[in-house]
């Protein structure tokens, strides 16, 4: 049924819908909206039978999934940014131990300096846990790629995370065309654990593992992930067939069978992209977009195979590998791993800085004259860099440069006095 919805509820209405018997979540922005409407319906009587458990904080929350998952439980949590981080032990433990848990990630910036907005850095910092991670473009696709989700991991026992772009996705209101319990009963069977915590035939789960034999589990949970490049396009196809609907997969291209160029990106800002792709295509120039649905596993094979007439592959990044460079980049280098092509790295959107149709046009200008730089910083405000190196330079007391960037806007608050 189409509605007029805001995204986390669509989410949070999407998860219900998948029946979790277990909902545990400590409230951080940019997720709390999903989290507070399924406490809603579990209190209201509507998800039932479900256990809402407040906790502590994130780690509590993943160690309570856990848990739940370990005795045969669907078990489903949200979070964001510094909220990931600190469940980071507990979301390792999840990924070994290789519990089907759901996690929706609202995508938002990991700080110091404090930022509640959107990037990817927090995604990214997990990236390497073992968790499949699925970005949505849209609300549309970010409901139902929780449906997909919850089949994915329990077919697979493995974790999966759904990455949807914090506030400009879960804050957004749009129409959003919500599935039916009878159609979510049909797609996603009932919970049968592949392993789980049970009296009558006791099993140690998260038992200790030596040099023995933990390359071999480490290995095995790696051959799952490479199971996941089969069925997530399988399962996105059977979606499609019975909704058609064109949501989840490995990737998604658009107008790139004859493109010279393609840029590659993951989450909503391809929408702009798509926009200003088709204004490049009116003036006759051959370019096109490719979305990374699954980031983890990476699908090394279907981004080749998409860019394999490219001329010029622009990424761009909504996070930074801090004295390295492009993190899906790197990824995308190792994939087409082919000289001849140009690989252009262009950071973009961090801290929730809008990234416009109009700057990405320019980035398609230059790209077309040859003059995009290997890595760019969409719309950084030089001038301020250049400032605040100076200051470093002439002062070894300098001060915080987050406070002295802000202060050089008129923003930051006036220093006391001694």
């Amino acid at each position: 049924m189409l509605r007029q919805i805001e995204g986390s509820k669509a989410i949070a209405e999407t998860v219900a819908l998948c029946r979790p018997e277990v909902v545990c979540a400590y409230p951080i922005s940019p997720q709390t909206h999903i989290i507070e409407a399924v406490g809603a319906m579990v209190k209201a009587g509507t998800l039932a039978p479900c256990e809402f458990i407040n906790v502590e904080s994130e780690f509590a929350a993943m160690s309570v999934a856990i848990g739940a998952s370990a005795t045969g439980a669907r078990a489903y949590t949200a979070t964001a940014s510094q909220g990931l981080l600190f469940m980071m032990e507990a979301v390792y433990n999840a990924a070994g131990l290789g519990l089907p848990i759901v996690m929706t990630l609202a995508n938002r910036a990991i700080g110091a300096p404090i930022n509640i907005w959107n990037d990817h850095s927090d995604a990214m910092a997990v990236r390497d846990s073992g968790w499949i991670q699925l970005f949505a473009e849209s609300n549309q696709e970010a409901s139902d790629l929780h449906v997909q989700a919850f089949r994915l991991a329990e077919e697979l026992s493995v974790p999966v995370m759904v990455c949807v772009d914090g506030f400009i996705l879960t804050h957004a209101v749009e129409g959003v065309d919500l599935l039916d319990q009878s159609f979510v009963d049909s797609f996603l069977p009932p919970y049968e654990p592949r392993q789980m915590l049970d009296t009558k035939a006791p099993v140690s789960i998260g038992a200790m593992v030596g040099p023995e034999a933990f390359e071999e589990v480490r290995y095995l949970a790696h051959l799952r992930q490479l199971d996941a490049l089969e069925r997530i396009p399988e399962i996105a196809r059977e979606f499609f067939e019975s909704t058609g609907r064109e949501s989840g997969g490995l990737v998604r291209p658009y107008r790139t069978d004859d493109a010279e160029t393609v840029v590659v990106a993951m989450g909503s800002v391809l929408g702009t992209l798509k926009d200003a792709v088709d204004a490049r295509r009116d003036l006759g120039e051959l370019v096109g977009v490719l979305g990374v649905t699954s980031f983890r596993p990476f699908p090394s094979e279907a981004v080749r195979d998409a860019l394999a007439h490219a001329r010029q592959v622009i990424v761009i990044e909504k996070a930074f590998n801090i004295g390295a460079g492009g993190v899906l980049s790197t990824d995308i280098a190792i994939a087409i791993h082919n000289e001849q092509t140009l690989l252009r790295t262009v950071v973009a959107g961090l801290g929730g800085r809008a990234i416009t149709r109009r700057s990405l046009e320019k980035v398609l200008d230059d790209a077309s004259r040859d003059e995009l730089a290997a890595l760019t910083f969409l719309d950084l405000d030089q001038e301020a860099v250049d400032r605040e190196r100076a200051r470093m330079q002439a002062s070894r007391r300098s001060g915080p440069s987050a406070e002295n960037l802000l202060r050089d806007r008129g923003t930051a608050s006036p220093k006391i006095p001694a």
